[in-house]
């Protein structure tokens, strides 16, 4: 009579049988992908070569400036949304919500189609400044509020109240106390979020294409694509994509190691 297995064992056993599959997979992509082809048109060094020094320093330069101008614009109206939030006067509450609810909902090329189209056509005559970094960064800057200023509105609740309690008793004002008290530690415990929004954004930036840019102002999707139409290869592609992980894989790095830090904080 054969004896039963143990938990122990039983989940050695399954666990075998996952790396069995997992191997088994990686194989059998091994063997039946065409891997000639697939170097022919992602991988002609000679063509990747030739995209350097332009896709740094045009495209990635210019995906960076496109990123941080649309996060800083979003971390500030981010800010006075939360506070609208958190207000004791409901309009201001109402007006935030459905900001939050509203840029949260939409997709992200909508925004940019409405900064592109609707916003010259309701107002007519006026340009947005900054030409089309000031675009970007609205519309990156108003996506990334809605998302931002629920973070930084939950990094405010999460002060103890005997934060504020203490600076008034020092005799802070209300506004006082917020500012040099409770928004510092706010956005000490929400760093980690706020530089994923980061990462997010810069993602993002290649929704630019759809605001119509000059040869000088591309972006690294939209320097890659062009290339790659021009070629009849997607090499300046995958070189576009390796550009992305340079800058978002160190971003994310930073962001586990702030988690990490945070969590042993608390």
């Amino acid at each position: 009579m054969t004896s039963r297995l143990t938990r122990r064992q039983r989940r050695r056993v399954w666990q075998g049988v996952q790396y069995a599959v997992f191997v088994a997979a990686l194989v059998l992509i091994g063997v039946t992908a065409d891997w000639g082809r697939l170097q022919n048109q992602f991988a002609q060094t000679d063509l990747a070569v030739r995209l350097f020094p332009d896709i740094i320093t045009i495209a990635l330069r210019n995906t960076v400036v496109y990123t941080f101008s649309g996060f800083l614009f979003g971390l500030a109206l981010g800010l006075v949304i939360a506070m609208m939030r958190l207000s004791s006067v409901a309009p201001y509450r109402w007006v935030a919500s459905v900001y939050i609810e509203l840029f949260r909902g939409l997709p992200a090329l909508l925004i940019f189609i409405f900064v592109g189209v609707a916003v010259p056509l309701a107002f007519p005559g006026t340009e947005i400044p900054g030409g089309i970094y000031g675009k970007v960064a609205l519309g990156l800057g108003l996506v990334a509020a809605a998302y931002m200023a629920e973070t930084i509105r939950a990094g405010i609740q999460a002060v103890p109240k005997g934060q504020m309690e203490a600076a008034r008793s020092l005799g802070f004002s209300h506004g006082r106390a917020m500012v040099s008290v409770i928004i510092p530690q706010a956005f000490r415990i929400v760093i980690p979020p706020l530089t994923n929004e980061l990462v997010l954004l810069f993602k993002d930036s290649s929704l630019v294409l759809f605001l119509g840019v000059t040869l000088e102002q591309r972006e690294l999707t939209k320097f890659g694509r062009d290339l790659a139409s021009e070629t009849a290869n997607s090499t300046p592609i995958l070189v576009a994509g390796l550009c992305y992980l340079l800058v978002t894989v160190p971003l994310s790095f930073v962001v586990r190691r702030l988690e990490a830090r945070a969590d042993k904080a608390t």
